[in-house]
């Protein structure tokens, strides 16, 4: 089964008034998503993962405690993790739906600790990776970090939110800025009713 660049939800130009370029999101989506699908059907061809679903590769890929992780993995996360980031965010970030501010409120005392600890996760996350708000196994909502392209799939946790700090995804807009990237995307980009949905 091969896979495909999905397409972006909206126009390549429909962030920018939030602080997403369109030149960023042809960078990152038509060159940088493309390039990790290009990749991971090169990469599964002929394997046992020829016809395996995105969710199965990443699971059955990943090796926990690994210093790297194979190319397999790393095209087939960075693949998954980008199909969600897109869906995310939107053009008309609107308020948080009651459902996610009460859990918010739940797990973090306030929504605006909640921001603190998710701008706080992503900029402590040294190199590359990502930021996010997950539903753990327990039930409860918490903010985690991931090195390069490891996802919360591998963690067996839920993703409700995430945000790619790899440089392509913000050095066009914010230059060397990551505080100020991480702050507007939670400001000005972030879809709530997708997150909400993930609940």
């Amino acid at each position: 089964m091969a896979f495909t660049l999905p397409d972006l939800p909206y126009s390549h130009d429909a962030l920018a008034s939030g602080g997403m370029s369109r030149e960023t999101l042809e960078f990152h989506h038509d060159k940088h998503h493309k390039a990790y699908v290009d990749k991971l059907n090169e990469l599964i061809a002929g394997t046992e993962w020829e016809n395996a679903s995105l969710e199965e590769i990443v699971k059955g890929t990943y090796q926990e405690g690994a210093v790297a992780q194979n190319g397999i993995f790393n095209n087939a996360s960075q693949h998954w993790n980008h199909a969600q980031f897109w869906e995310m965010m939107g053009p008309n970030p609107g308020k948080i739906p009651g459902n996610l501010e009460a859990a918010l409120i739940e797990s973090f005392g306030s929504v605006a600790e909640f921001k603190k600890k998710f701008t706080e996760g992503g900029v402590g996350q040294f190199g590359s990776g990502w930021v996010w708000l997950v539903r753990n196994g327990q039930g409860g909502l918490e903010v985690t970090k991931t090195e390069n392209g490891v996802n919360p799939l591998c963690k067996g946790q839920t993703a409700l939110l995430g945000c790619d700090v790899w440089e392509h995804s913000y050095y066009i807009d914010f230059r060397n800025a990551r505080p100020k990237y991480l702050e507007n995307f939670l400001e000005n980009l972030v879809n709530w009713e997708n997150v909400a949905s993930r609940m």
